[in-house]
């Protein structure tokens, strides 16, 4: 299930409105910081930066290396405490469709590993210990403890089975 919010835009191309949608200014600086930290090492600037555009990171937080998250609404991400984010992963919350366009909180658990290369969408929930296997696209919640993968991701073991 995804929790997103539908907001109307009339006909056409939501995305051709999107300076009405956020601030331009405001997209600016969220591009810039979300862009920088895709290439920053350090792992603590990272979670500095994202904090001072309102995502919210846990402590202990790995981002690496290319991950993207949304820049128009980054303060709908909340990560937790000693998560992992992977090698170009990428995390919306917002969508511009045909028509309208949506937003919806995205909400990774505590103890969490998103492989290399995933994609969330918004307003999906990955509880607390899952593991999201690399290249996957998560259109739906996550349960605690439960490995997932594919396109879209698919639950290969729960959360209650032993290795």
């Amino acid at each position: 299930m995804r929790r997103v919010v539908a907001h109307r835009c009339g006909d056409g191309n939501s995305m051709l409105g999107w300076f009405r949608v956020r601030n331009p200014l405001r997209v600016a600086v969220n591009f810039l910081v979300i862009y920088a930290c895709r290439f920053l090492p350090s792992l603590w600037l990272k979670r500095v930066l994202l904090r001072m555009i309102g995502m919210r990171v846990g402590r202990n937080v790995a981002i690496g290396l290319g991950a993207t998250f949304d820049i128009f609404f980054p303060e709908l991400i909340e990560i937790g405490d000693n998560s992992v984010i992977g090698y170009n992963a990428t995390l919306l919350a917002h969508e511009f469709l045909v028509g309208e366009w949506r937003t919806g909180r995205v909400r990774v658990g505590r103890d969490v590993m998103i492989g290399a290369m995933c994609l969330v969408l918004p307003g999906v929930e990955i509880g607390d210990g899952a593991t999201v296997a690399a290249y996957s696209l998560v259109n739906r919640d996550v349960p605690p403890g439960a490995f997932v993968g594919g396109v879209p991701a698919r639950v290969l073991r729960d959360g209650n089975e032993e290795v």
